[in-house]
């Protein structure tokens, strides 16, 4: 009869083990609706996915060998994202720690002692010499405790375990997106020194060839020696340009050395003279797909999830914890009696524990857990909106771009040929050579600011593949 009623009370518990204190999960909602389509849209044209291409390799779309190279290396070798893996796996078995509560713990056990005092040695038998009045005792036993999840601590735990590895996925993929996005950043402004740095140097050529004639006309006796000082001062203002250049260039290549894991001092990547920047074209995504998208808005929406579930672990703490064990055991003086049935024993029992005064403890920890979910709603809907910000201000910033290159392509065609104008008149003694040395420096200006804003349209892509979160869908 005993047994019976632990039976009973055993399926009772487990009846009740279905319920469950923590609230049911939604997701917040901002506090105004999403937007339909973001404001800086206008005009453009949602181009259609190549299904050739490889959604989550956005950086093949710049079609640079070398840089598609380095970011499979940023994958593997990356020490930022190598950490964020570790942190994603240590998640995982915080899970996997959290679901083995929902199972009994079974422990084995075994002993054998020898005991006694003074007297005679008798002859040695099957446990060794002996003196007389010794006593010889072994002992096995078997054991199992369960904790039965009656109010669903056990099981919100693990709820919030999982979020928080799901959370922690995200950060992973927001580390890779964050690595590959400066990877690409970093080597278009390397691609960039090393353009700039070809249109300085032949920009120094020509230079040269100013002083040069500069110098004959001088010798000749009909240009002053103001103009020779004039074309040197130009000169070395622009050598000294190429040497900024270079040591800019550096700052490049050490950045790329530490996103792919490799010491600054032996890390070399060869200059490309002939590299040119191509306007990458990107999708364009709307608010409800980025929601989705973006790691860091998963990130902070799977974070709520697990402060939604330490409610429910914070008020099971309200109600009485049951536990249900078991043991057997076998105790024998001789090892060979000792899994008879003469010598076996067993028990069972159920036990309940329930706190009647913590000072509001209990109370509190609720208070707490509900305080942390209003924490991360707000980290989540200030992601969000984030979120949008970002998407807003690189669309205006690529659109803003794509005009500017269009305007400073004409104005550096102009002012190249302004520039060759006034040395070919200053040639025939038509202008004074203060005139050439201004056409000069405007045209070395709008060639170089050509090229960076070409490189800024580039990076702007980047910056909003980062803003929609990776890939085109």
């Amino acid at each position: 009869m005993t047994s019976l009623r632990l039976l009973g009370a055993v399926s009772m518990l487990a009846l009740l083990s279905a319920c469950s204190l923590t609230p049911a999960y939604e997701t917040p909602a901002l506090k105004t609706a999403a937007p339909a389509q973001f404001k800086a849209m206008e005009g453009w044209k949602a181009a259609e996915p190549s299904d050739h291409i490889d959604r989550g390799d956005w950086w093949t779309l710049l079609s640079d060998a070398q840089l598609n190279a380095l970011a499979e290396r940023v994958k593997v070798d990356n020490q930022t994202i190598a950490a964020a893996e570790a942190n994603y796996r240590q998640a995982r078995a915080l899970v996997r720690q959290q679901r083995a509560g929902l199972f009994p713990t079974i422990d084995l056990s075994g002993s054998g002692t020898r005991s006694g005092g003074g007297g005679t040695t008798s002859a040695p038998g099957a446990g060794g010499n002996t003196r007389a009045g010794d006593t010889q005792r072994y002992q096995v036993g078997i054991g199992a405790s369960w904790e039965p999840d009656v109010w669903g601590r056990i099981r919100a735990g693990i709820s919030g375990a999982k979020a928080s590895a799901e959370a922690s996925e995200a950060d992973l993929a927001a580390a890779r997106l964050s690595a590959q996005g400066e990877l690409a950043t970093s080597y278009l402004g390397l691609r960039r020194a090393d353009a700039e740095i070809a249109m300085i140097a032949a920009t120094v050529e020509g230079y040269q060839r100013v002083v040069q004639i500069t110098q004959n006309r001088y010798d000749a006796g009909i240009a002053p020696r103001s103009d020779v000082l004039q074309a040197q001062s130009t000169l070395a203002t622009a050598r000294s340009t190429l040497e900024g250049l270079t040591q800019d260039r550096t700052t490049f290549e050490n950045a790329i050395a530490v996103l792919v894991g490799e010491p600054a001092s032996t890390f070399r990547l060869a200059a490309d003279t002939t590299w040119k920047p191509a306007p990458l074209e990107i999708p364009v995504g709307v608010p409800s797909t980025l929601l989705e998208r973006r790691p860091d808005v998963a990130a902070a929406e799977r974070r709520v999830a697990a402060a939604n579930a330490d409610i429910g672990v914070a008020r099971a703490a309200y109600f009485p914890t049951f536990s249900l064990t078991a043991r057997g055991s076998s105790t024998s003086s001789e090892l060979g009696n000792l899994l008879t049935t003469t010598a076996n024993t067993w028990s069972l029992g159920l036990s309940v524990a329930q706190t009647l005064f913590d000072a509001g403890a209990r109370r509190a920890q609720v208070a707490q857990s509900r305080a942390a979910y209003d924490a991360a709603a707000a980290n989540y809907r200030q992601t969000a909106l984030t979120a949008f910000e970002d998407v807003e201000n690189q669309l205006m910033a690529a659109r803003t771009l794509e005009r500017q290159y269009a305007l400073q392509l004409e104005a550096s065609q102009a002012a190249d040929q302004t520039e060759q104008m006034l040395l070919n008149q200053y040639r025939a003694g038509q202008v004074v050579f203060t005139d050439v040395v201004n056409a000069q420096a405007s045209a070395l200006s709008a060639r170089r600011t050509l090229l960076t804003t070409a490189v800024s349209r580039q990076t702007t892509a980047v910056a909003l593949v980062q803003a929609l979160g990776g890939g085109w869908r």
